[in-house]
């Protein structure tokens, strides 16, 4: 055991009777072990904390009961949603309480009343698209909307890009369900004074709040009139400002913004408010950061219901990853920032007028040197993606330890003076030599601006502290707030005392001492701090020891650098859209995603040790349910790959535990596949018998409810070297196809349809068959098969292919190892990059072929007309996207093509065949794929690029899906007669 872990045991010995206390009378989960306090060690922000344990409850009972005896045995407790909280508020020594895992249900909306009545894990999307039907919406719109729980929003008095027109979630809470820090439930609503006088005559905690806080607010009347910012959008302090107005407080909105310092929610009742049923966006250009800002009064001017802005740092990242590269085709130029304007409401007409007004306005005082007009959701569709992912694309610019960092990141003035107000800005941040990303809310005065600072270096970690203290100074000389709606946390607590005064801040600290008297809930945050630059999360880090790995890790440190890239903001906790993170989506726990993984590889790689770690037990639990789909890599905006980290992985712990039986089945599933073809149709008779299947259950794990494929024996080897093709020209030259082990041996007749296409489309076409390109290899952690096959294979290809000629296949997971794993397996060589860099797409070259007329398309065939749904393979979406798949079908004469957000399909391979893994294939395709297929028609043609997708459709949808290639090769012949 590493001093390391010895360090982070300690605190949980200290308590041995709360893990037995906690198991007894919660119906949740408890978790104590070493990786699941690590997993919830950390937040989005730049601290990690190890707590004492982690508790998941079920209800409010179990919310209670967690709180009553973290009380007896003197334990603090941590409430926590997504945690995607930028200033430490969800990080503590104490007990972790996730609230997101069950406490998830939307209990009511009622449209008539425009309320929603959820619990606290409830993420805003999905209350989003709960409410959408009755064209209503939760009205503060967080860029984190598809991760962050309400009961997050209300702990931090979140807010959004809308906030000028909505204002903060303060202004929309109604009622709260709470647990006090006595364990007792109750229900904080604006009481009328007979029953706030009730209530204040319990002989409990309850009725001590009641009355002690009308007292406490009368005592410091004049430190919280003056003592407040007078500018509105703030989410520092406690609320007393709300509590000294006329009758009794609404305690239901003075704890919301308490970081859970005060109550723990577990149900709220909040308002909606009307969703507008348009919207358009002028997105103006501009050569800098400060001539953009300077634009933002004409925008105001426009009665607008945001205004964003994005700089030239993020406008560079999002070029650099397939989610977001769309952009980059659509503006003009090389803007240095961008400034998003947003019009919403009911009348276009109108709407267009106020966007004519802005172009106007930014023309007539020389602002911008070009202004894009989004009308359309598709025109706006790139460019909201963009603007809500700016924090993840800011961070991926992460170089080593040295990190865009959240401590001066959310001041706000006055919008008038935001362009004087950044310039100083600028100039403290130019003074102490480091660099920044800006990027914010303009309409109100909030810029996010994270200075770049590498906190393993205690020069600079003093020249951050150096940093927040000038930008605290400076907020305050422009009457603005230093939090205005991440919160205090453990970046900005420790500053109070002095932002509010010593008055202020003193009834602050009464108002925690009446609320807990015993100091248990989240302590250390808002009051009583301590200083910002302690637990800061890479100074935790001891040196990453030395290991020796079979994959490539281009990254500054390594392979656990490669792990420590996940900044922890949560976009693989997304749910409803994508495909990442598949298993989290199924399970929601912590651990299954691609944050939870990342994490405890960190951990695992730096014991003194890491080679033993990686085949620790716990440690493979946490990575087993990873479906290797590579939507992590893409769709996470760091690009954290945890697919090639688990490859690695799992070598290591099959060095340790040797290889399992199926491991090497399914790593050689070309030999498999071959055999089966040379054995057909006797080799699918297996796959037919009960017995037979349960005793392959019994003896491999093989699912026995899952079809397995079918050999066909004229596979497509046989077929290219048995046709009577006869020779045609080929004057676009020779092209490879791969015939990769899945259409080759199960699927020939996609490889038909691909060849005689290519071949009619003009290329002389050369059938690979020898060599396996390694990915099922490798997707089992046998790194040394799959780097041997990878070399052998592009040796193989350089030597028998002509110089830069193309190489096309038709499964995608095959075709995608040559572009990328190949480079990790084989780094520095030559060949294995020149036959990298060869691979394309069959459909690219195939749409070249139909627009320029060597296929033709015809309208009277049976494709022609229809609607065609379409599911992208997840390492397609990974490695090149879908747009040339899609373009390719779009040819088609007169079809709609619709390509489905339905994440991965679930079967990823070898996963969805084993049986201990079954369950949850069938749960992601459960989730959106096999819904999408069964609310189409009949007459709708399913389409799906990848072998194992057509495989999970058909079993889970009762649908047959055509490769595109086979769909293509449909369109070009006549509709057959209709029987008569």
């Amino acid at each position: 055991m590493s001093v390391h872990t010895e360090r982070q045991s300690e605190d949980a010995l200290a308590h041995p009777d709360l893990e037995r206390s906690l198991r007894r009378d919660l119906d949740g989960e408890v978790a104590f072990d070493d990786y699941s306090r690590h997993l919830f060690s950390r937040d989005a922000s730049m601290y990690s904390i190890t707590p004492v344990g982690v508790v998941f409850p079920r209800h409010a009972e179990d919310v209670a009961a967690a709180v009553k005896i973290a009380a007896e045995q003197g334990v603090s407790l941590v409430p926590r949603g997504a945690a995607t909280s930028l200033a430490g508020q969800t990080v503590g020594p104490g007990l972790v309480m996730d609230l997101s895992r069950h406490l998830n249900r939307i209990v009511e909306i009622d449209p008539d009343a425009r309320t929603a009545l959820v619990e606290a894990g409830v993420v805003q999307d999905q209350l989003n698209r709960a409410a959408a039907p009755s064209n209503l919406m939760f009205g503060p719109d967080t860029s984190t909307s598809n991760r962050a729980t309400i009961g997050g929003m209300i702990g931090n008095n979140s807010a959004g890009s809308g906030s000028i027109r909505y204002g903060m979630t303060i202004d929309h809470v109604r009622e709260l369900d709470v647990v006090l820090a006595d364990g007792e439930r109750t229900r904080l609503a604006p009481w009328d004074e007979a029953e706030w006088t009730r209530r204040a005559a319990l002989p409990t905690l309850e009725g001590a709040i009641c009355r002690g806080l009308p007292d406490l607010v009368r005592a410091n009347s004049a430190a919280i009139a003056g003592g407040f910012p007078q500018f509105w959008r703030r989410a520092g302090g406690y609320r007393l400002d709300r509590a000294a107005g006329p009758g009794r407080p609404d305690l239901a909105k003075f704890v919301v913004g308490s970081e859970g310092t005060l109550v723990v929610v577990t149900r709220a009742l909040v308002d909606l408010v009307p969703k507008p049923r348009r919207t358009v966006i002028a997105v103006g250009h501009f050569t800098s950061t400060a001539t953009a800002i300077a634009a933002t009064g004409d925008a105001m001017a426009c009665d607008p219901a945001a205004v964003e802005l994005m700089d030239r740092t993020i406008l560079d990242l999002s070029r650099q990853k397939i989610e977001y590269a769309s952009l980059g085709r659509i503006l003009a130029g090389d803007p240095g920032a961008l400034l998003f304007v947003t019009f919403s409401g009911d009348d276009e007409s109108a709407l267009l007028a106020q966007l004519d007004r802005l172009t106007a306005l930014w023309a007539e005082h020389g602002h911008g040197y070009h202004t894009l007009r989004a009308v359309t959701p598709d025109q706006q569709g790139a460019l909201m993606k963009v603007r809500k992912s700016s924090l993840g694309l800011l961070m991926a610019a992460s170089e080593g330890t040295r990190r865009p960092l959240a401590f001066v990141e959310d001041t706000a003035v006055d919008p008038v003076h935001l362009p004087e107000y950044t310039r100083r800005f600028g100039e403290v941040l130019e003074r102490h030599e480091l660099t920044a990303g800006f990027y914010g809310h303009c309409s109100v005065g909030c810029l996010h601006i994270r200075p770049f600072v590498d906190l393993a270096d205690p020069a600079q970690v003093t020249t951050m502290r150096a940093v927040a203290e000038e930008i605290k100074d400076l907020v305050r000389e422009y009457g603005g707030v230093n939090s205005s709606e991440h919160g205090d946390g453990l970046a900005r607590s420790e500053f109070n005392r002095e932002l509010f005064g010593d008055g202020l801040y003193e009834a602050m600290r009464q108002v925690k001492h009446l609320f807990d008297p015993g100091n248990r809930l989240n302590p250390g945050k808002i009051v009583d701090a301590q200083p910002m630059t302690d637990n800061l999360r890479d100074a935790t880090l001891p040196p990453a020891p030395p290991l020796r790995t079979r994959l490539d890790f281009e990254v500054v440190g390594g392979m656990r650098g490669a792990a420590d890239r996940c900044m922890n903001i949560g976009v693989c906790r997304k749910t409803g859209s994508g495909a990442m993170c598949p298993s989290y989506m199924a399970t929601r726990r912590e651990e299954d995603s691609t944050r939870g993984r990342a994490n405890a590889l960190v951990k695992a790689l730096s014991e003194p040790d890491p080679a033993a770690a990686l085949g620790d037990e716990r440690l493979h639990e946490v990575l087993d349910l990873c479906l290797m789909c590579k939507a992590c890599k893409s769709e996470c905006p760091l690009g954290v790959d945890i697919a090639t980290l688990k490859s690695e992985t799992l070598s290591h712990y099959n060095d340790r535990h040797g290889v399992p039986l199926r491991s090497r089945i399914f790593g050689a599933i070309g030999v498999l596949n071959k055999l089966g073809s040379a054995t057909a149709p006797l080799s699918n008779v297996p796959g037919r018998l009960k017995p037979l299947r349960r005793l392959a259950d019994r003896l491999l794990g093989i699912a026995p409810d899952r079809p397995l494929p079918r050999f066909e024996r004229r596979n497509l080897r046989r077929w290219f070297r048995r046709r009577d093709a006869a020779p045609v020209p080929a004057p676009l030259g020779q092209l490879t196809f791969l015939a990769d082990c899945f259409t080759t041996y199960t699927e020939p007749g996609i490889g038909q349809a691909a060849i005689e296409l290519l071949e009619q489309a003009g290329w002389q076409v050369r059938l690979n068959a020898a060599g396996c390109c390694g990915r099922s290899a490798l997707s089992k952690g046998l790194v040394d098969k799959a780097k041997s096959s990878a070399r052998e294979l592009a040796h193989a290809l350089s030597a028998s292919t002509e110089p830069d000629s193309p190489i096309v296949g038709c499964e995608p997971s095959c075709l995608m190892t040559l572009r990328d794993e190949h480079r990790s397996l084989v780094p520095g060589d030559p060949k294995v990059t020149d036959i990298s860099g060869r691979v394309h797409q069959v459909e690219e070259l195939l749409a070249t072929a139909v627009k320029e007329g060597r296929l033709r398309l015809r309208e009277d065939s049976w494709p022609a007309g229809r609607r065609l749904l379409y599911h992208g393979h997840c390492h397609q979406k990974a490695e090149v996207g879908t747009a040339a798949t899609v373009a390719l079908l779009q040819l088609i004469p007169g079809v709609e093509v619709e390509e489905v957000d339905a994440g991965c399909c679930g079967m990823a391979g070898s996963f969805g065949f084993e049986s201990e893994h079954y369950a949850v294939s069938m749960t992601v395709g459960s989730d959106r794929l096999f819904p999408a297929v069964a609310a189409e028609p009949d007459s709708t043609v399913v389409v799906a690029s990848g072998v194992s997708c057509r495989q999970q459709i058909l079993h889970g949808a009762r649908r047959d899906a055509w490769h595109p290639v086979q769909l293509i090769r449909e369109a070009m012949a006549r509709a057959p007669e209709p029987r008569q």
